[in-house]
């Protein structure tokens, strides 16, 4: 079988069988692999798809394999789409916002990436202190922040700023540089870095 000629519903019977597939191929893949959220859903006041284990064991294998890359080889900042694509397979379509961090070494490799706060729909406490222990217990050189707006947009507010510069002071007191501030929208994600917000 050559997967590059299979339509979605085929591929989708691969994973799931055909009887399910039926019904999953109906829903964008993004909303299915939980990429973005299905707005008519939540607007309708409708319960959201819960995804089919075997589609969230994928998602899971996908944005592990993101995470691999970025931890083998240095995150470059002349093409900063590897890291948006992880973020956005770890973030995005989530309903309440997540503020993550990923922690990186000398070289700019993933050490690990930990979601450190959570919080309501439209925000979440970010405490520096909790950041600055975390950087220094995974020994980190530098940092990338994340976090997504379940509103859809990825336009950073007024607060996103004034936190990025708390935690960029924080950091550099303890030698550790903010290297980006990530925003997940629906749509895109935008970078402080390529902004010029740092």
């Amino acid at each position: 079988m050559n997967i590059q000629n299979c339509s979605t519903p085929e591929l989708l019977a691969v994973l799931v069988g055909r009887r399910t597939a039926s019904k999953l191929s109906r829903m964008p893949l993004s909303v299915l692999f939980e990429i973005r959220t299905n707005r008519q859903l939540v607007s309708e006041n409708l319960t959201p798809y819960a995804a089919d284990p075997i589609i969230s064991a994928a998602k899971e294998l996908i944005a592990r394999a993101r995470a691999e890359e970025i931890s083998i080889n240095p995150i470059s900042f002349s093409n900063p789409d590897t890291v948006k694509n992880y973020l956005r397979l770890a973030l995005g379509g989530r309903q309440q916002k997540i503020f993550m961090v990923l922690f990186l070494d000398s070289q700019n490799r993933l050490i690990v990436s930990e979601e450190l706060f959570h919080g309501t729909l439209t925000q979440t406490s970010v405490y520096p202190r909790e950041v600055v222990k975390c950087a220094l217990a995974n020994n980190s050189a530098s940092v990338m922040l994340a976090h997504n707006h379940p509103s859809g947009l990825s336009e950073p507010s007024q607060a996103d700023k004034l936190l990025t510069t708390a935690l960029k002071q924080a950091l550099a007191l303890v030698d550790i540089r903010v290297l980006d501030h990530i925003v997940i929208g629906e749509q895109e994600a935008l970078s402080f870095a390529e902004r010029g917000l740092l």
